[in-house]
């Protein structure tokens, strides 16, 4: 009797599992597009963004496809020469290349280099070793200066550190115009704002009192190696600066250098729990006076503490206006003066995907991948499955 049971148990198990995957494979013939080619060559130059846009509605569902055929050793990576077949039961299948280049990525990362390498945010900074002095007593030193260090308590003779300055605080944005915050966030050695030093965002929001705190965003502005260590009266560590990017100025701290502090590959995926659409706001816009399109980068106010993680989708959406309905009121009254009552709540209007490729517990860093409208600050962040 015990015999017939495992054996129907087991009969069970082969006929739901053939089961799903009937229905899976009927769900992802869903998100193709109807023009979709028998075969596809990857070419050099490729992301993995472009080629998933070609042939489903959802390019961040292409990692889920691989991984509904066993065959395929790797679900994420692909390769110039590979040979896509998506003829059979509309299924993605994997015919291997001569593997000679590198993988391709889901985007190019020459568009993000910069904010991979030169930024990151904080909870605080206060308690990093800080540069207190410059050779010949100058105000700013550059590639082959020395730079005196206070705070580097078991450095040793060798050791490289980078050279950063914080640029913004990030502040939770409320409910509030998200076009009315065209203020500057740039700060001094203390944390304190000053005016006119250039940071890789054109608009980011003002930071309000009394809002949550997500961290304070630091630049990467020199590097430089350890030459001489504090030794008898002298009470400072000295470094020789080595990189030509900016000027190195006392107050700037330092921080270790990481080979690779950050991902090189990136898979598109959804958000790993559901998202807070209040709290999840965009926080600054690069390159741009104030609105951002395709190609272009934005930090959110949602990293790794929302279920954010590189390679996450999400999507951009202006909040609905709250309308002052005119046929009630009247066209003569001022809108300052009209209760809410007499208002009318609109929805929020789809505005773009974004793909997170660097992660911090509160604040994230994205590219906006498409858009059929711009991005700005304030802007509602979502799941990329929202309509």
């Amino acid at each position: 009797m015990a015999s017939i049971l495992k054996r129907f148990s087991h009969r069970l198990k082969v006929i739901g599992a053939a089961a799903l995957l009937t229905v899976g494979t009927f769900a992802i013939a869903q998100e193709f597009r109807g023009d979709h080619p028998d075969t596809y060559t990857v070419k050099r130059g490729d992301t993995l963004w472009d080629i998933a846009g070609r042939f489903l509605t959802k390019p961040w569902l292409w990692p889920e496809i691989w991984q509904a055929n066993p065959q395929i050793q790797n679900p994420h990576l692909i390769y110039p020469g590979d040979v896509i077949s998506l003829a059979y039961l509309d299924r993605v299948v994997v015919q291997p290349g001569p593997r000679t280049d590198s993988p391709i990525n889901v985007i190019s990362l020459s568009e993000i280099e910069a904010y991979l390498r030169d930024l990151r945010v904080v909870d605080s900074f206060e308690e990093l070793p800080y540069v207190v002095g410059l050779e010949e007593d100058i105000t700013r030193g550059v590639r082959g200066h020395l730079a005196y260090a206070r705070g580097l308590d078991g450095a040793q003779v060798g050791q490289r550190y980078m050279i950063v300055r914080p640029t913004t605080h990030y502040m939770r944005i409320g409910n509030r115009k998200c076009c009315d915050m065209l203020s500057k966030n740039d700060l001094d050695f203390r944390g304190g704002k000053i005016p006119g030093f250039g940071v890789p965002w054109s608009d980011t929001a003002g930071a309000d009192v009394g809002r949550e705190a997500l961290g304070y965003e630091l630049l990467k502005v020199n590097a430089g190696t350890v030459v001489r260590l504090m030794e008898g009266d002298v009470e400072a560590t000295s470094l020789q600066l080595d990189d030509p990017d900016v000027e190195v100025r006392v107050g700037d701290r330092l921080m270790p250098v990481e080979a690779q502090p950050y991902d090189l590959q990136f898979f598109p995926h959804r958000p790993k729990q559901e998202m807070d659409h209040e709290k999840a706001r965009v926080l600054a816009v690069a390159d741009s006076l104030t609105s951002g399109g395709p190609k272009q980068v934005v930090a959110i106010s949602a990293g790794s503490q929302d279920g954010i993680d590189n390679g996450t989708v999400l999507s951009v959406w202006r909040p609905g206006t709250n309308a002052v309905d005119r046929v009630d009121v009247g066209y003569w009254r001022g809108d300052e003066t009209v209760p809410k009552g007499s208002r009318v709540q609109l929805p929020d209007e789809y505005a773009g995907h974004v793909l997170v490729f660097r992660t911090f517990d509160k604040v994230s860093y994205g590219l906006i991948m498409q858009s059929i409208k711009p991005s700005r600050v304030g802007y509602r962040v979502k799941s990329p499955d929202v309509r």
